[in-house]
């Protein structure tokens, strides 16, 4: 059980900031950030949620689900984490035998002694019982004794994994097995990397959320592992019974002027060729969901919802279902996972050829990061336009995608690529 105390802060601006870098000073913390006053139908309940200083923790590169079910049913606690992408792994017959930089645990959760949720100016706090209140007053002396100075990052110089000529050998060889019929779609990536770098992560990502805005950013370190996410997309949220996922598939870059914008919004949603990708993948996650849904209850509650951020306009779609009260909360995950917004269609088909034709361990890139409270409700995000590093190592990536179908070209999927990734490089430049 735990403790609840409720706060009511003027410059709530300022306590943010204050509270992101404060969170830092933790070996583990974890910072997930939206905004409840741009909902647009994306379901978010808060501004912003805070977790720091494990009380205990799992990281497991096996029998990651399992362990996951294990931990959480012995806490009915908070608790804060990811699932990498390389989980799929264990929901079937897969490998990940691609080259890895970056060495993150397939699987890391942890029960913070603090958890902060901020909506507008109030904030909610939930600590351990034998936290007294002179505690408390300490937390807030050291939050308001942290520095908001501007940090800065050194700039950095990227390396393209894959080059633009064996993109596009791959491009073609995946455009044949479409032909041939293995697969519908497939989402292919490319890994972006610096190595020997120095870089100072909250600033990265400070820089990254103020150029985004993303309703599904998330800042996470855990020692040297460090994530820097400003993701548009949710995978999967459960609230009581009810389970939702939100999967994008579309984009275009925002206008100049806002008669550009409109038009480039206009022309997104009347895309025939984005909305037979999104269908592909909404068909995709209606199967996923009906696994463990009950019976009639899955349907399409939005599609071809087009949503505008700072740099992209998006296609996204909304699915739901009621989860039978017999199955366990993970499962709802496990079924679901890895996200077809990231795989393709059929889903084990694509991610065969994914292993074969990327040329990067995707790690925690197409995972997820995200909470469970103690009622078992959850929500995760989908890892994309996020940068990873390793400060032990002093590797630095980011990787970006984009959808393969029969009607796609090679050179407006590459400069897809380009306009996803523009956000990251900006930063890591700055």
């Amino acid at each position: 059980m735990r403790q609840i105390a409720y706060y009511h802060i003027v410059d709530i601006v300022t306590f943010k900031k204050k509270l992101l870098r404060w969170s830092t000073n933790f070996q583990q913390s974890i910072s997930l950030v939206g905004s409840t006053e741009s909902n647009h139908g994306l379901h978010l309940k808060y501004d912003m949620l805070v977790a720091v200083e494990a009380l205990t923790e799992l990281s497991v590169s096996e029998n990651g689900f399992d362990s996951l079910k294990s931990y959480h049913d012995s806490l009915k606690d908070w608790i804060f984490g990811y699932l990498s992408y390389d989980l799929k792994n264990e929901t079937e017959v897969l490998s990940s035998k691609n080259f890895d930089g970056l060495g993150f645990p397939q699987l890391y959760f942890f029960q913070p002694k603090w958890v902060f949720k901020i909506i507008g100016n109030d904030i909610t706090i939930y600590f351990p019982e034998s936290v007294e209140r002179k505690e408390m007053q300490w937390l807030f002396k050291e939050i308001n004794l942290t520095s908001t100075e501007v940090l800065s990052s050194n700039t950095i110089q990227v390396e393209k994994r894959t080059s633009k000529d064996e993109y596009r050998q791959a491009f073609q060889k995946l455009q044949h097995h479409i032909s041939r019929g293995d697969i519908y779609e497939i989402n292919y990536c490319q890994e972006f990397f610096a190595e020997q770098v120095e870089l100072n992560p909250i600033a990265v990502f400070e820089n990254l959320f103020s150029i985004t805005q993303s309703p599904f950013s998330a800042y996470f370190q855990l020692n040297e592992h460090h994530l820097m996410c400003a993701s548009p997309e949710r995978f999967i949220k459960k609230e009581h019974h009810k389970i939702i996922s939100q999967p994008i598939k579309g984009t275009r870059a925002r206008g100049a002027t806002k008669q550009i914008d409109d038009k480039l919004k206009k022309e997104l949603l009347e895309c025939r060729k984005e909305q037979s990708e999104n269908v592909m993948i909404v068909d995709l996650v209606r199967n996923d969901l009906s696994k463990t849904a009950q019976p009639s209850s899955v349907r399409v509650e939005e599609l071809f919802g087009v949503y505008s951020f700072l740099q992209v306009h998006q296609m996204i779609s909304t699915v739901s279902s009621s989860l039978k009260d017999d199955i366990h909360w993970v499962d709802a995950i496990k079924s679901a996972f890895p996200m077809g917004s990231m795989t393709g269609a059929p889903k084990i088909m694509a991610m065969k050829l994914i292993e074969q034709h990327e040329a990067f361990k995707r790690s925690l890139y197409s995972g997820s990061v995200g909470y469970v409270t103690p009622h078992a409700d959850f929500d995760f995000n989908v890892v994309i336009r996020s940068i990873l590093y390793n400060s032990d190592k002093k590797y630095v990536s980011y990787s970006v995608g984009s959808a393969i179908t029969s009607k796609a070209t090679f050179e407006n999927e590459y400069q897809e690529c380009e306009l996803k990734g523009k956000a990251m490089l900006e930063v890591l430049n700055a």
